[in-house]
This record gives structure tokens, C-alpha cells and sequence, in this order.
């Protein structure tokens, strides 16, 4: 069997290390597998998979055309017809779809080959893009358009931002073409995001719920030297991990959360810009970005509690790791993330509500912690396990 899988990036982040990850276990199997990737550097053990969508120039013409009209997702035109010509040669099985927004390909020119090339279709859903006019989430500005008809968006300026508004037409856009193929089978990484997609334009097609993987094996408890390292010894560490931190993300939640604190508790915030550790109070220890998983598991270890202050997950993976790493988590009540985590592995709170989250880290660290088991929980996002389901539903829309 020949995959082709399609993502903005591929063997770094979230997403791109699913694809990679998922590529392994394909290729394990005997299947020939390439990933078509729009942006950034890919590391040197996956480069045999990459397929490069465009150049960095179309990728930054696209995001200057998307910034100016609000047109993410139909910038990309000859790029997308080169890689077209490239998937007509490569003649795939099926054809994977993950993140397609990112400013490096033309979703009307992509979606036109796909309703008539005959191949079984996936789509990973990992946000919401898909079935909006403008926005990846719409959760935190409680924004109901999306049901029916985008129009008015009061996100604009969020990714990706636009000096205009033109979510109407791109809703219509992508109803009129994500509606147009006929075998294409939807995945959703939790039970939150595939009822959201249920209620979509989307509802027509098929939704399977994969939980993204992890590998537990390097995702494991280990003997950390971070606090120490860092001359935080004598603090109990609460950490918190985002790719981009902004106020969705908890951010703002976090700066308040130090200041309802004692000084014997520090925060550690993984993922930081240079400006933001620059502006931190005091109390908070601010990393920038690693894609080092070393580094991460060895920060998840050190920590005593691992929060999560978000209001926009579609899964929760960085609770996950930090879960399999043997430190119990604190969420808010919203989105996927009660779906991650359980009585044996940390508490759920409500969203904004400091004082309970105040109240869940001394229970967590008083009270509760020797009736924890998180990594018992996490092993149900065993890569291996989430890996074989892909493969089995692989088989069966082979053969439907």
C-alpha cells in the first residue's frame, strides 16, 4: 500500500511528529509512505519521507496574501499544481490529510483533484479550520456561527489574521468544496471535537475518534537534575507547556495563578518567546521552545504538578506526556481536556476559576498523591496502540 500524507509540517510539532510517527509504524509494515510538508526544517531522520510543497517564497507570498484578503488556504496556486503532477506520479492509495491551513497550499486546487482522482481520502482534523470562515477555535469567544453561517468574524486578527473580513465567503467556499468528495473518511483526536464536527457542514461524512499517541517508553518517569539545574531545589515546581502562549492558551491565568501563590511554589512555562521570559514576574521560570524530547522529559519530571490552563484543546497531548511522566495534572473543565484526565490522574476545574485551581494543588499535593496513578492513565495513549488503530482503519477503508 502507498500512503501519501499532507501537513503543514513534518517530524517537529505536534502534528508533524504524528505523521512521522504514524509513517514509521507504516513503513514497519511494508507500506510505502511520503509526507507532503509546506514550512520549516525537517529533521534528518525523516527526510526520506518529505515531500517539499513550494518554496519559502510561496510560502510567505501566500501568508501576505492571506494577511491582506483573509485568504488562507487559496494562496499556493502553482505550488499546488506542481505538487499535483507529483501525487498523479506517485499514484497513492490513499491520501492522508492533516493540517492543510498553514499558507503553502491551495485547498480549492487540492480539493478539485481529490473529489475526482478516485483515491480514499482521510482527514485528520486536529483544529476546527476546517469548517469556519476565518478561525482555527472558536471556543474562548463562545462564537456560534459555525453552525450555520460565518459572517461578522470577531476574530480577524487571530490566526490567521487579516486586515479584512472575508469569513463569510471562505465559509461558503470550503462548505461548497469539503462537501465534494465522495470517499473521505474523517478522524478526530477526542469525543469533544468529533461532536463539534458532527453539527458542522461535515456532518455528512463518516468520524472515527483516534487519540493521539505517545511513546510511553521515553515518556516515562526519570531521575530529573532540571530543578536543581535551574536553583529551584527547594520550590514545588508547577509547569505548564504550549507551543505558542497566549491568553487562550492560559496564559494570562497563569500570571494571575503566581500571584495567588506562596513563594514556595514556582511556575515553569515551556514555550515562551524571548520578549515574554523578559517579562515575567517573579516566580515564574520561562523556557523558550525545545523540540527536544529529552529536555521535555526531563522537565515533565521534575515538576510536581503538571496544569493545563487552556480553553481550547482539541486533545491535551502535552498532558498526556506530562501524565506518563508520573505527575498528576490540573485542566479546566472545557473542551477535550476532561476527556484526559480522570480521578487517578489529576483534577478537573472549572475554566478561570484560580481559587479552585489553588484548591486542586494542595489537594493534588497534600491530600491525594500517594492515590495517584497518572502514567496508569496515560498508557491508554500508547503510540503503539493508537498507531494499530490507524493501521486497521487504513485496512478498512481499503476495503470499503
Amino acid at each position: 500500500m502507498k500512503v501519501l500524507m499532507i501537513n503543514v509540517v513534518c517530524g517537529i510539532r505536534s502534528t508533524g511528529r504524528i505523521c512521522t510517527d504514524l509513517a514509521t509504524a507504516l513503513e514497519n509494515q511494508g507500506h510505502e509512505v511520503k509526507i507532503a510538508y509546506g514550512r520549516e526544517v525537517v529533521p534528518e531522520q525523516y527526510q526520506k519521507y518529505a515531500i517539499r510543497i513550494g518554496s519559502d517564497r510561496d510560502v510567505k507570498l501566500h501568508a501576505t496574501w492571506s494577511r491582506m484578503y483573509d485568504a488562507c488556504g487559496w494562496g499556493s496556486i502553482s505550488a499546488t499544481k506542481i505538487f499535483i503532477d507529483w501525487i498523479k506520479e506517485f499514484d497513492p492509495d490513499i491520501i492522508h490529510l492533516h493540517n492543510i491551513h498553514g499558507y503553502y497550499i491551495n485547498v480549492e486546487i487540492l480539493f478539485s483533484f481529490l473529489k475526482t482522482c478516485g483515491k480514499r481520502i482521510i482527514w485528520t482534523l486536529h483544529d476546527c479550520w476546517a469548517f469556519t470562515g476565518h478561525c482555527c477555535y472558536f471556543s474562548a469567544v463562545e462564537c456560534e456561527k459555525w453552525r450555520e453561517q460565518c459572517r461578522n468574524c470577531v476574530q480577524i486578527h487571530s490566526y490567521p489574521k487579516s486586515l479584512i473580513d472575508r469569513s463569510r465567503m471562505n465559509y461558503l467556499k470550503k462548505k461548497k468544496l469539503f462537501q465534494t468528495v465522495g470517499k473521505m473518511y474523517l478522524v478526530t483526536p477526542s469525543e469533544w471535537l468529533s461532536e463539534l464536527v458532527k453539527d458542522s457542514f461535515l456532518r455528512e461524512y463518516a468520524v472515527r475518534v483516534i487519540p493521539n499517541g505517545i511513546d510511553t517508553e521515553i515518556f516515562c518517569p526519570t531521575n530529573s537534575y532540571f530543578k536543581k539545574t535551574n536553583k529551584i531545589d527547594d520550590k514545588k515546581m508547577l509547569l505548564g507547556v504550549a507551543s505558542v502562549w497566549e491568553k487562550r492558551k492560559g496564559f494570562d491565568d497563569f500570571l494571575e495563578l503566581r500571584r495567588l501563590l506562596p513563594d514556595e511554589f514556582i511556575i515553569v512555562l515551556v514555550g515562551l518567546t524571548h520578549q515574554q521570559i523578559n517579562e515575567l514576574p517573579k516566580g515564574i521560570v520561562g523556557i523558550e521552545h525545545t523540540e527536544s524530547i529529552k529536555e521535555l522529559v526531563d522537565i515533565y519530571s521534575a515538576a510536581d504538578i503538571f496544569i493545563n490552563l487552556s480553553v481550547e484543546e482539541t486533545m491535551g497531548l502535552t498532558t498526556v506526556e506530562a501524565m506518563s511522566c508520573g505527575t498528576p495534572s490540573i485542566v479546566y473543565n472545557c473542551t477535550a481536556l476532561p476527556e484526559v484526565v480522570d480521578e487517578i490522574s489529576g483534577i478537573v476545574v472549572s475554566p478561570h476559576d484560580l481559587e479552585g485551581v489553588v484548591g486542586a494543588i494542595y489537594e493534588l499535593m497534600e491530600k491525594r498523591r500517594d492515590k495517584l496513578d497518572p502514567r496508569a492513565k496515560a498508557m491508554n495513549y500508547r503510540k503503539q496502540n493508537r498507531y494499530e488503530e490507524y493501521l486497521m482503519f487504513y485496512d478498512e477503508v481499503m476495503r470499503a
